[in-house]
């Protein structure tokens, strides 16, 4: 039985995951942000089912993340490009990529992909950062508070908030050294 959609929820979490679909699409939306851009490159690199990709690549151009541009007539050929929303959900890939980094997750014992500012050449790394300070935020100090698109549900969800902060306290303090915070390391340049 197929769960239902996110349609209906008020939620941007469930309407970007909605978007993307499911963990093909987000690894078609990897291979794009890498570089990736022709049917045969993405089956090479994810080793996904042509049905499954043709569906998934279907799915993210309904959405409006990728569109599909013929680079070839004579027979027709493809190839998919991120959109000007879809390279809104790019920076989830460092984000995802370190996390997994930082849990071990890659299979690899080194990171598999860094990730550099093509203008300064300096590593990037994703953080949590105050818009009044500056200053970067430890994950267990952020306090999500109910925005002015909150539904009941919502309203619902935050007021159980402080069970999240007593278990955010109870992790960071059995964490092992450098892990409580570690979504707030970047580097100093």
């Amino acid at each position: 039985m197929r769960s239902k959609g996110f349609d209906g929820m008020v939620c941007s979490i469930a309407g970007v995951m909605g978007a993307i679909g499911d963990r093909w699409g987000l690894v078609i939306l990897r291979d794009l942000v890498c570089g990736l851009s022709r049917y045969e490159d993405f089956r090479q690199s994810s080793g996904v089912t042509n049905a499954t990709l043709s569906d998934r690549l279907k799915h993210l151009e309904a959405r409006g993340l990728i569109e599909r541009r013929l680079y070839q007539v004579n027979p027709e050929r493809f190839e998919y490009v991120l959109t000007q929303k879809g390279w809104q959900i790019a920076p989830m890939m460092p984000v995802l990529a370190q996390i997994g980094d930082r849990l071990g997750m890659s299979g690899a014992s080194e990171p598999p992909m860094t990730f550099f500012n093509r203008k300064t050449g300096a590593e990037v790394r994703w953080s949590f950062v105050d818009q009044e300070t500056g200053e970067q935020v430890s994950p267990a100090d952020l306090e999500i508070k109910e925005g002015p698109g909150a539904d009941d549900l919502v309203r619902w969800r935050l007021s159980r908030g402080g069970r999240l902060d007593r278990h955010m306290a109870d992790n960071a303090s059995r964490a092992p050294a450098g892990t409580a915070s570690a979504g707030a390391e970047q580097d100093e340049s």
